[in-house]
């Protein structure tokens, strides 16, 4: 730090006028800045009690919105909560009525399986009923036919032999006629009468 210099102080002789009008001078702008400053202070003041408000504004409203924040997370949660309680739900339900569905397929095949064979079974017997009516009845038409067959034979020999007894029986009542009417001819001649007037 350099060595102080000694000052010596040089009196001078101001106008009691000039310097009293400095003085004024000075005052009014002594007064001027204090009024400029005291416009600064209360502009500050103002910012100060703005910013103040802002604060405190700002601070209400972040509390708000941890409030908010707080209450979506917890609506979060007890959505997530709900959700995933539904989805366990919904996915026991599921296991459960696949479970109940191929249990009930699986009965289903088995029926099924019964209903295929029974069929089947029913089909043979079906088929082995039609080829027994079939050989019966053919046993039968077989039967039918030979019995048409020999009632037309005796049907024929009865006949030949009705058709043989007319014919001895004509001969027979023919020979008889002859004989009676030879001998109503006989009686007749007897009585002197002809049988041809008769």
């Amino acid at each position: 730090m350099p060595p102080k210099k000694n000052k010596t102080k040089k009196t001078t002789k101001k106008n009691p006028e000039k310097s009293e009008n400095e003085l004024e001078a000075k005052y009014r702008r002594s007064v001027l800045d204090i009024a400029v400053l005291q416009d600064r202070i209360a502009l500050q003041c103002e910012s100060v009690i703005k910013v103040q408000s802002d604060r405190v504004d700002l601070r209400r409203r972040v509390r708000d919105m941890e409030q908010k924040l707080q209450h979506a997370r917890q609506d979060h949660r007890d959505v997530n909560s709900d959700l995933s309680r539904q989805y366990k739900t919904m996915q026991t339900e599921l296991t459960s009525k696949v479970k109940r569905l191929e249990t009930e397929a699986s009965q289903l095949k088995e029926e099924l399986g019964l209903c295929q064979e029974e069929l089947r079974r029913e089909k043979r017997e079906r088929e082995q009923v039609e080829r027994e009516k079939d050989a019966t009845i053919s046993e039968l038409q077989h039967k039918l036919d030979n019995m048409e067959t020999d009632c037309e034979k005796v049907l024929h020999e009865t006949l030949d032999s009705l058709t043989v007894q007319l014919s001895l029986a004509q001969r027979g009542w023919e020979d008889k006629s002859t004989t009676l009417h030879q001998n109503y001819k006989e009686v007749l001649s007897e009585f002197g009468l002809n049988a041809l007037d008769f």
